[in-house]
C-alpha cells in the first residue's frame, strides 16, 4: 500500500464527485424557491452516513495510501464548495470523512 496506493488520481476524483452527487441529490445546498421541500434531520444523517460508509469501503477496496486519502478529502471539499454548501457543513463533513478514512 505505501504512501501513494495503487489507484489513479482520476479515479479518486470521479469517486469523490459521485459521492458529492449522491449527497446533493438528497440534501441540496439551497433548494430553489419553487421546490421548498423540507428534509428531515434523520434523512440527512442517513444520507451522510451512507456516503461516509461508501467512502470507507472505497478506501478499503482500493487500498488508498496517505496522499490518495488526502486527495479524496480535498476533492470532496472543493466539490461541495462548488455546489454552494455552507462552510460549516463542509468542514464538519470533511473532518468526519478524514477521521473515518484514517482509522484502520
Amino acid at each position: 500500500m505505501g504512501l501513494f496506493g495503487s489507484t489513479s488520481g482520476k479515479e479518486i476524483d470521479e469517486f469523490a464527485r459521485s459521492l458529492v452527487g449522491d449527497i446533493a441529490k438528497y440534501y441540496p445546498p439551497s433548494p430553489d424557491a419553487g421546490s421548498q421541500r423540507k428534509v428531515s434531520q434523520r434523512k440527512v444523517a442517513s444520507v451522510l452516513e451512507g456516503a461516509l460508509t461508501k467512502a470507507v469501503d472505497f478506501k478499503r477496496q482500493r487500498k488508498l495510501g496517505i496522499y490518495k486519502t488526502a486527495r479524496l478529502g480535498n476533492t470532496v471539499r472543493w466539490e461541495l464548495k462548488e455546489l454552494g454548501y455552507g462552510e460549516q457543513f463542509i468542514e464538519a463533513l470533511v473532518k468526519d470523512l478524514v477521521i473515518r478514512l484514517s482509522v484502520k
